[in-house]
């Protein structure tokens, strides 16, 4: 371990958390690196580190059996004046070296270099899972009429897509080379466009699919839904939702059963003597119009199944299995809308996964309330979802429950649960009593506005 990291010394009482076989041997005084943030992130973070402190001395009793030792690390705005770079190396190679680290909201640099700071870290770890749960807290305003039924945890792929993708400009050379090299393939691009290309591999869905299924049988939830825009792009979403299917088949036939698969049984549970061909009818409406070559590969789906798993998953035992499903991104725009409870763990390539998380996050009061948290094996960074709004910056006023909520999901990873909870009560006793920051009490009948740290002081007092 090293003695210090941008200058700033390594706690010394600190200890090393380590990733052995695995899993994860948390010390009771952990080394956890912060990144404050920028913008409103000072306020933000001052805020939730009393929390964090407080609910890990209550968790014990008062006793100080644990504590934690933070070390500061930059990167961002507060990086670039004292370093002159966006991104030290000394910050990653902390959160490298330490494993598990929390960070506030980082401004992203206008202009050429670095993409993201987000997005950057991210792909230098490996951090592959975007884990956003959508919870709706009793008592936070929002839009829609049934707030409640909103509870939905999101795993995002974090390091492809677009995110990963290359860009040529309109008019550049490199454009017209690819324009030139399309039309060799038979497909016409007009010739003043930008070319842009994401990449989606096998490798990266599955390692997502991976955790999400683990997840969700580890938490007793009961679907698994690939998110997808596979009807129009075949080879990269329709290949996610593809390479999603075969991994949970592969390694977790016991435990899954697909949403096909569940219809297959059904039918034939309902109707033993049902033959193949009229099972097929079922599952696929319109079938005996269909020409005799695109038949073939649904009655072997049907026979192949009932082969597989009849005697596993039928006589109902299919239905005490996870539900592995898939939706189009656009019906699941809707969906989410206007029956968000008929979904549960959901999986998505990047894009999608941004935009779906951010919708989900407006109906349980936006994105102050909506904590996040990417995930690699061995590795945990946890962070507000939100920007950085630095016209408010310093002003004690913005809500922290983003980075309060991501630290919730830092210690349940690090299995910290207790601490964990004592932060979830306070911050939802504390919104029943009407105590908040003034983006929630402009919405709220009666409530009353407090600052930042006073919220954080309600919080506290309410574990």
């Amino acid at each position: 371990m090293r003695q210090s990291y941008s200058g700033v010394a390594v706690p010394a009482d600190g200890e090393v958390i380590r990733y052995e076989n695995g899993k994860f041997i948390v010390p009771d005084r952990p080394i956890i690196p912060f990144i404050e943030g920028d913008g409103t992130g000072r306020d933000i973070w001052k805020a939730s580190k009393r929390v964090f402190d407080a609910a890990v001395e209550k968790s014990c009793g008062g006793t100080g059996k644990r504590k934690i030792a933070w070390l500061e690390v930059f990167a961002g705005e507060k990086a670039f004046n004292t370093f002159k770079t966006w991104l030290p190396d000394d910050t990653v190679e902390a959160i490298r070296d330490f494993r598990v680290a929390i960070k506030g909201p980082l401004t992203t640099p206008v202009g050429g270099g670095i993409r993201s700071l987000n997005v950057s870290l991210r792909q230098i770890l490996d951090l592959y899972a975007c884990v956003r749960p959508v919870k709706w807290i009793p008592g936070v305003p929002s839009p829609v009429k049934h707030p409640e039924r909103m509870n939905v945890i999101i795993f995002r792929e974090n390091t492809e897509d677009v995110y990963a993708g290359i860009e040529w400009v309109s008019g550049s050379a490199e454009a017209k080379k690819m324009i030139e090299l399309a039309g060799q393939l038979g497909k016409k691009i007009r010739p003043d466009s930008g070319i842009g290309i994401k990449p989606i591999s096998p490798t990266s869905t599955k390692k997502l699919v991976r955790k999400a299924i683990q997840y969700a049988l580890d938490h007793g939830r009961k679907t698994v839904t690939l998110v997808h825009k596979g009807n129009i792009m075949k080879f990269t979403e329709g290949a996610f939702r593809d390479w999603g299917y075969e991994l949970a088949k592969a390694e977790f036939r016991g435990q899954i059963v697909t949403e096909r698969e569940s219809w297959i049984l059904d039918n034939k549970e309902k109707n033993p003597n049902l033959t193949i061909e009229a099972n097929a009818a079922l599952v696929e409406p319109g079938l005996e119009s269909w020409p005799a070559e695109n038949k073939e590969p649904i009655y072997r789906e049907v026979k192949e199944c009932l082969e597989a798993i009849g005697k596993t998953h039928g006589n109902g035992q299919w239905k005490k299995k996870l539900m592995v499903n898939d939706r189009i991104a656009d019906s699941m725009f809707q969906q989410v809308q206007t029956r968000a409870d008929e979904y549960d763990i959901v999986c998505t390539p990047n894009l999608n996964g941004d935009y779906l998380s951010d919708a989900c996050a407006a109906q349980i009061g936006g994105l102050g309330v909506a904590p996040g948290a990417n995930i690699g094996d061995g590795y945990g960074l946890f962070e507000a979802t939100h920007g950085t709004a630095p016209k408010y910056a310093d002003k004690d006023v913005i809500n922290p429950s983003s980075v309060m909520l991501s630290g919730v999901l830092m210690f349940e990873f690090m299995g910290w649960k207790d601490a964990a909870e004592l932060i979830e009560q306070g911050i939802a006793k504390t919104i029943a009593q009407k105590t908040v920051t003034y983006d929630l009490e402009r919405l709220m009948e009666g409530a009353k506005k407090v600052k930042t740290s006073e919220y954080a002081t309600a919080i506290i007092n309410n574990m």
